[in-house]
């Protein structure tokens, strides 16, 4: 019987370490088709600009309640409670017809008028509660991750990140490297790479060689740059640890009972008093015995040599050991490598040297060298711009089997990565955390004749076929950060108003109905309505000198007592966001489960929804295609 040659073993997984029960298809199709026909219903909510809250009535038209109620009702307290509340059941009545909403929305008004059916029915149809997720700690457990090797110093990523990218890159790396060793891989592609942080670390942290793509070049090479500076700040780390670890094994040596040091000096006197050999041969033996049990007290004072130091050998007696009677190598075997140095003093003895041992050092400095240059190319940034179409071997030239992986990617970076991997035979696993729904394309939120060959959303049939839409509003809505504004995030009430009343003002006194200017950042650096007022007509190019202060304020006073509208709108909204997010989620999900090459496909729980809302990986592995052994 053959055997397989090693470079086409790949190591075939126990059955310890099966991965997850994953959601099968149908139940992935049937959380879809739920979640889409809720949202079909609730979307107007969200559909809704905030821009044109007090110009389109949008609070007379959807809610019956007052805003008081509303904002009681999901206030930071009572938010945090509803989260954390047991799963509920479904609220709805569910029929091939559709759900019944009737206990949440008036049936002849359609206006709101249960603010906490509303609330209890947005929790169950989002992500937690669908039941098609993996922990990360299931996952973890299922790669083996306790038995990868990784490097021996542990890098602190809060050294040189903020607190929300730390927790990123510790955990989605950590995942990464257990995707990767599971199957085999040492290749990373790190699209969206940003300013290189998990590409970097998963380099440096995990030894796997990394390439992060970006589209911006200032991007690139501020993660070449910062990655140059990681890597001296790495060598620190790992010059400190061995330094800690020798630091061990000398205190070690140092807390030894005092009664083993007494009882070893006992011994040698006792020696040195039943021998006949002379004195000089004494000193020898002593102090070889006492390098062994005293090289912490030799070598932990810098200002000690080794050639004045003084021993007791018995009662009153001293003898000064010369260093012509201490094996030279007896202490450089003793001590770390990096602790000795060559003298290149004139007068060494060791200075003529062969050509031989030249040629030797020689080779080991070039060896050293490549080394070295190897090392520094195992993270490399590039530039470009990534579609569902792009090739990658035109970027990559030593491109190979590999983990594609994405943190918080962009818009539709996220769907491409999963079309790249799908598409493409040698990314064998994926792992992608998407971001900014909002700037998704979406196939039927453009003009009628736009031609685009892969839509953000939605990317499965069954979502396709069912010519789902979200719209741009409402897939803003999904970035919003439910759990932060449980604990006291606040929202941007004031800023959104300010917008909404100007609103007012250039549809009413300017005549202007739809303008695609934006105003920019201008709330930031206004400091009154007025100001703001005034700032954001010259950005629009409007004539701020036909409307009076007192007319501007006037605006702000008929609207200033409507605030609490605004702000209870906008929390309905953010309610609502999960449920939004995830029928994007499941979207790519479904897609995953109609390839027919993937070993197994699920929604990782990945992070901290505190810390960073987006929290959510899309993961893929493919089938792999195992040599067998053949008969003779």
């Amino acid at each position: 019987m053959s055997q397989r040659p090693p470079e086409a073993r790949l190591a075939i997984p126990e059955a310890g370490e099966l991965l997850p029960p994953e959601p099968s298809a149908e139940a992935v199709r049937a959380r879809v088709r739920a979640v889409a026909r809720f949202l079909r219903r609730m979307l107007p909510l969200c559909q809704a600009h905030t821009v044109e809250f007090f110009t389109r009535g949008l609070w007379e038209k959807m809610v019956a309640l007052p805003a008081e109620a509303v904002v009681e009702a999901l206030s930071g307290e009572r938010l945090q409670q509803l989260l954390e509340e047991p799963p509920p059941q479904c609220p709805l009545q569910e029929s091939a017809d559709g759900c019944d909403f009737s206990n949440i929305f008036c049936e002849n008004s359609q206006k709101l008028v249960n603010v906490r059916a509303f609330a209890l029915a947005a929790k169950y149809y989002s992500m937690p509660n669908l039941g098609v997720c993996t922990s990360l700690e299931d996952m973890l457990k299922a790669l083996n991750r306790q038995q990868q090797p990784k490097s021996d110093v542990e890098m602190k990523t809060d050294d040189f990140m903020n607190n929300k990218k730390s927790h990123e890159v510790q955990l989605m790396s950590t995942l990464v490297d257990g995707i990767a060793k599971y199957n085999g891989l040492n290749q990373v592609i790190d699209l969206g790479s940003g300013k290189g942080y998990l590409s970097s670390f998963l380099s440096m942290q995990y030894n796997l060689k990394v390439y992060g793509i970006d589209s911006s070049n200032t991007n690139t090479h501020g993660a070449n740059e910062r990655n140059r500076k990681l890597k001296k700040h790495w060598r620190a780390y790992q010059n400190q640890a061995r330094a800690n670890v020798r630091g061990q094994v000398f205190e070690k040596k140092k807390k030894r009972p005092e009664q083993d040091k007494e009882k070893c000096k006992a011994n040698i006197s006792e020696q040195l008093l039943s021998t006949n050999n002379s004195l000089q041969s004494q000193a020898q033996v002593a102090t070889t015995d006492f390098v062994v049990f005293e090289t912490a007290d030799i070598f932990t004072d810098s200002n000690m040599s080794i050639t004045s130091k003084q021993y007791e050998l018995s009662s009153g007696a001293q003898l000064q050991v010369n260093e012509n009677n201490l094996s030279e190598n007896a202490f450089l075997n003793i001590l770390p490598a990096d602790a000795v140095e060559t003298d290149n003093s004139p007068k060494s003895k060791y200075r003529e040297l062969c050509e031989e041992e030249k040629e030797r050092r020689k080779m080991a400095s070039l060896k050293a060298k490549a080394s070295r240059s190897k090392e520094a190319n195992i993270y490399s940034p590039l530039t470009s711009y990534i579609t569902a179409e792009t090739e990658l071997s035109d970027i990559i030239a030593d491109l190979e089997d590999c983990v594609m992986v994405g943190l918080h990617t962009c818009g539709d970076l996220a769907p491409s990565t999963l079309r790249i991997f799908t598409a493409k035979p040698e990314i064998k696993a994926v792992c992608s955390v998407g971001c900014c729904y909002h700037l998704l394309s979406e196939e039927h939120e453009t003009e009628k004749g736009d031609i685009q060959g892969a839509w953000g959303f939605p990317m499965c049939q069954y979502l396709k076929e069912d010519v789902c839409f979200c719209g741009r509003n409402a897939r803003m809505a999904a970035c919003l950060a439910l759990e932060r504004v449980a604990v006291g995030q606040v929202l941007p009430t004031e800023s959104l108003f300010y917008r909404a009343v100007l609103q007012v003002i250039i549809e009413e006194f300017y005549g202007i109905n739809r303008s695609d200017r934006n105003i920019g950042k201008v709330f930031s650096k206004s400091s009154s309505f007025l100001d703001y007022v005034r700032k954001s007509l010259k950005k629009l190019e409007l004539d701020e000198s036909k409307i009076s202060d007192s007319l501007i304020m006037e605006y702000f006073g008929k609207f200033k007592h409507r605030m609490n509208e605004l702000e209870a709108f906008n929390m309905l909204k953010v309610v609502l966001g999960p449920c939004i997010e995830a029928l994007i989620l499941l979207d790519r999900l479904c897609y995953l489960t109609e390839q027919d090459n993937l070993a197994w496909s699920g929604l990782v729980k990945l992070f901290d929804p505190i810390k960073s809302p987006r929290c959510y990986a899309v993961v893929a592995m493919k089938k792999q295609t195992f040599h067998t052994q053949q008969n003779c």
